[in-house]
């Protein structure tokens, strides 16, 4: 299998990547080739997209020259809103249906025929009122788990100005690598899931 990369950085070891942007000309000027790698490579990618910028989001993909309409109707390019995935339970996020839907969707890209499925989501819906801080962290370690045992990538985008120095903290330390101002690197907060899962359980005793 052909290998991927990422920033320009080869994708070997680890896969589930913390992206933090300032604006969305950031993040479209670093992941616009990922995406474009995918394609060219026959590998399928999967989006999980704020419902407000789905049209924006496939005017992006085809100014930068990816035949949109021709890769939905092939399989090889998906995108799902956040009603569709993450949200999908009544508009809260469930890790385990999101999970579930994250391996269905690797399942189906290689029975279609497909090498790899690369995902990338943008994860402002964790700013929604009312969000599960610890439902989104306990997703992020486990999510990580499956990305090692299948070399699958998923890049989880997060808005730099939204996030408390906390929040920001915990989600770095479920991810094994980091993209801050367009660079990738190994991430030396990384917490092994089952640690962070039982940390997370000392926090919140009745969190399962």
């Amino acid at each position: 299998m052909t290998g991927f990369t990422l920033a320009g950085t080869p994708l070997t070891e680890h896969f589930h990547v913390c992206a933090f942007f300032n604006s969305k000309a950031d993040e479209y000027d670093v992941l616009l080739p990922f995406y474009a790698e995918a394609h060219g490579q026959g590998e399928k990618t999967l989006h999980l997209v704020n419902p407000e910028n789905f049209n924006a989001h496939k005017q992006k993909l085809a100014d930068f020259g990816m035949p949109v309409d021709a890769l939905e109707q092939a399989g090889q390019l998906e995108i799902q809103t956040w009603e569709h995935s993450y949200l999908a339970a009544e508009g809260k996020f469930e890790r385990n249906s999101m999970l579930t839907n994250l391996i269905d969707s690797r399942n189906a890209a290689i029975e279609n025929g497909f090498p790899r499925l690369r995902v990338v989501g943008d994860m402002d819906w964790v700013f929604l009122q009312d969000m599960d801080l610890r439902g989104i962290l306990s997703y992020e370690a486990e999510v990580n788990e499956f990305l090692m045992v299948n070399k699958q990538p998923a890049v989880c985008v997060y808005d730099i100005a939204k996030l408390s120095g906390s929040m920001m903290m915990d989600l770095l330390r479920t991810h094994p690598l980091t993209l801050v101002n367009g660079v990738v690197q190994e991430n030396p907060f990384y917490t092994p899931a089952l640690e962070m899962l039982e940390e997370l359980r000392t926090r919140s005793p009745e969190y399962v």
